[in-house]
Formats: structure tokens, sequence, C-alpha cells
């Protein structure tokens, strides 16, 4: 059984897994997002079918670990799940879309990226994707389910990844240290140079700093 503690208490990240199990799912998959909240930059999703016994101590929520932590557990999912999938949508579409939209997109991508078909999907949130497959949303659900822990790191690692080969391309934003996420030196950037093509222009930090930036113009 593998545990960790939220608040003091412990929790079996199997749990859920396990539950499927017993109605007769064979490859349950867990699916996690990163990047609903940057102003700049994809939403990436991740789908994961972990082995049924697999073992991953210490795995939790992405957030929770360091990048060095995060590293780690990528290499060691990928090198025993079963299968990994990953979906990307651009910022473009998330402005089309909207965020939540674009995140549905993304993990319905995972999905359809796995090289194994799941029986039984497990996603983090209170959520019910598109697909004609058993599900079961779990909100918190990267701190509760191992699958969608896995899910999460795999999304969050493969994001950081993305963005900063995105800090070559526009190394006047940052994007290696904040990720596209509103920090002060990300909203002193925007105010300086302007949104570039990765910026979410739909987002109200973004809107609000260039319209700040445009207030500021003098008259000609």
């Amino acid at each position: 059984m593998q545990l960790h503690m939220i608040d003091s208490l412990p929790v079996d990240m199997r749990r859920h897994e396990r539950e499927a199990c017993r109605r007769g799912f064979c490859f349950i998959c867990g699916i996690d997002e990163a990047g609903r909240g940057p102003l700049a930059g994809p939403v990436v999703a991740a789908a994961v079918v972990l082995p049924r016994n697999v073992r991953l101590p210490g795995i939790t929520d992405s957030k929770k670990l360091t990048a060095e932590q995060r590293e780690g557990f990528d290499a060691k999912i990928r090198s025993r799940a079963l299968a990994v999938g990953v979906g990307i949508v651009d910022n473009v579409e998330i402005d089309r879309i909207n965020i939540l939209q674009a995140t549905f997109r993304a993990m319905t991508e995972a999905v359809a990226g796995l090289k194994i078909e799941p029986d039984f999907l497990l996603i983090d949130g209170p959520y019910k994707l598109p697909i004609q497959k058993e599900q079961k949303g779990i909100p918190q659900g990267d701190s509760l389910s191992i699958s969608i822990a896995a899910a999460s790191i795999i999304a969050k690692v493969h994001r950081d990844r993305l963005m900063c080969e995105f800090h070559k391309a526009f190394p006047e934003y940052g994007f290696d240290s904040h990720k596209g996420y509103g920090t002060a030196r990300h909203y002193e950037a925007i105010r300086r140079h302007g949104p570039c093509p990765l910026h979410r222009v739909s987002f109200n930090g973004v809107l609000q700093v260039t319209e700040c930036r445009i207030d500021d113009e003098p008259l000609s």
C-alpha cells in the first residue's frame, strides 16, 4: 500500500485504482494538466497508465515537489508506465475557446495519444471529459491517486521544458524562471515590451498590463 501524508493524515494513493480494478477495469488512466494559470504559453495535459503494482515511493502532486524531484519521477514514470500520452493546446487556441475548454481538449488529446486504450479514466478535478469511457473526476486528485499524480508530473515537466525552449526565442520575458506565470518580473516585462506571440491576450493580467502600457504612452 502506497501512502503519503495530507494534513498529517495518511492517504492511500492506490485506493481509486483498486476500486476500479475491483469493478473489472484493467487499464486505468490518470489524467492531469499543467499551465491553466499562466499568462503565456500552452496548457499541457498528460495521460498515464501504470502497471497495477508499480512502486513510486514519495509520489504526489507535482506542485509539492522540487524541479529536481519532478525530473527524477518523470524518468521513472516514463520507464515503468504501460503508456504515456501528452496533449498540448497553444495560447492562440486558449484565447479562442477559453482555458477550461482548452484544458479539456488537451486532456482528450493526451488520452488519444496513448499506445494502449484505457478502459477507465481518473481525472484531476470535478470534471468529465467528452470521451465514451468510464471515468471519475477527483478534486485534488493529484494528491490522492498515484495515476493522477504521475500525470501531473509528466505534464508539468513537459510544459516547463517547453517554456525553457521558448525562453531562447523571447529571453526578455524570463520564461525560463517563471514559466509564464504572473510574477512581478513577468508583469514588468510585458509593460516594457508588450505581449509576445506566446501571451494569452484574453487573460486579465495581460489585458490590464497592456492597457496600462497604452495609457502611459505619450500622445503624438
